[in-house]
């Protein structure tokens, strides 16, 4: 299971400058709108300590961690739900992520213009959700209607959902983004179909100057206050920092980082903001082929987990073998694991925990 995180945000906010960084991918990044024409696509391996340490005590064969995909999205502008700047043509490209990563200016700079003349980060978000909540009020529009004369003719279904679909419609006629409806997930559940573009979780990430790391300044704190309001994170980057560290060594980019009073660079904040958004957590696999990562979501059931790996696993799934990963790192092997009466058997009903390192047992 990959996540997939499209990057949304005005033209010239530094959207394709930290897709570059983050992807170490060559996508145009010029200080002009609309530079990128296309949704360019990378795929991140996520940073984990933990398959490094295994690693460590397995010598595998091969390695492998499990993925983040960055979906580079045209910059929007105001009216481009109504064909404005490239049009909407980009916004069904959204259709495609799990979750949005809004990139907010947070930054002064006049060597690089601003699609609305100045900074002003909330304005900027405000015309992002305008956009999106048009497009997604043309879209239950026309379910509204369909829905209205199906109704009318006694259709079960359809006069059960119109509730909801006036209580959508009436929320995006007001400019209220779905995310923030308070909706259950029942109701969430219903208007899957629809594929809603304001109710996909979002994460703003503040990209602010060298001098504003590690915390941001006060354009920052107006991005937090925001989105608090609706429950969605917040990720203090600099893309001229992420830039720049793409053609450090390792041991020079831990310096570089020090000196700004960063531990890490801001890739590495961004997936676990991430993962915490979609509520993600991540077992592994160990052995002496392969050691792997797997991302599933909380509140996963072993037999699903297993099948994660394989269909197969989960269709004949009997029972999972399960150490704590750091028992294991610190034990040094899975037999002193299962002496020192660590290693669990787990059947259907166990709920996988972050960090589990498992075997599947199944009948084929």
């Amino acid at each position: 299971m990959s996540i997939r995180c499209g990057i949304v945000g005005l033209p010239n906010v530094g959207k394709s400058t930290i897709f570059n960084a983050l992807t170490r991918a060559k996508v145009p990044a010029s200080n002009y709108p609309f530079c990128t024409i296309d949704p360019n696509v990378g795929i991140v391996p996520v940073p984990d300590k933990r398959l490094e340490e295994l690693t460590e005590l397995y010598h595998p064969q091969k390695t492998t961690p499990t993925t983040i995909e960055f979906y580079d999205i045209a910059g929007l502008v105001k009216g481009a739900s109504k064909g404005e700047g490239l049009g909407n043509q980009f916004l069904t490209h959204i259709k495609e992520v799990e979750a949005v990563l809004h990139v907010v200016r947070c930054f002064e700079d006049p060597d690089v213009i601003h699609v609305s003349g100045n900074v002003d980060p909330i304005r900027d978000i405000e015309v992002i959700d305008t956009e999106l909540c048009l497009k997604d009020l043309d879209t239950i529009s026309k379910r509204h209607e369909k829905a209205e004369k199906l109704a009318r003719t006694g259709d079960k279904e359809s006069k059960e959902k119109m509730p909801l679909y006036e209580k959508v419609k009436k929320a995006l006629e007001e400019g209220v983004a779905l995310r923030r409806l308070g909706l259950s997930e029942d109701e969430k559940k219903a208007l899957r179909d629809l594929s809603f573009l304001t109710i996909k979780p979002v994460l703003y990430c503040a990209n602010v100057t060298e001098s504003d790391l590690p915390a941001g300044g006060s354009l920052v704190q107006a991005v937090r206050e925001w989105a608090q309001k609706e429950g969605s994170g917040v990720v203090v980057i600099s893309g001229k920092v992420e830039a720049e560290l793409v053609d450090l060594s390792d041991a020079e980019q831990i310096e570089y980082l020090k000196s700004l009073g960063l531990e890490e660079p801001g890739l590495f904040s961004l997936i676990r903001a991430a993962y915490k958004l979609l509520d993600l957590i991540t077992f592994l696999t160990a052995g002496e082929k392969e050691v792997r990562a797997w991302t599933i979501r909380r509140g996963t059931k072993a037999p699903e987990a297993a099948g994660v790996i394989h269909s197969d696993f989960e269709r004949g799934f009997i029972r999972a073998e399960v150490m704590n990963c750091e028992d294991l790192v610190r034990l040094k092997s899975a037999a002193v694991v299962k002496e020192k009466g660590l290693l669990r058997i787990e059947g259907k009903e166990y709920v996988v925990q972050d960090g589990d390192t498992m075997l599947f047992r199944f009948n084929v």
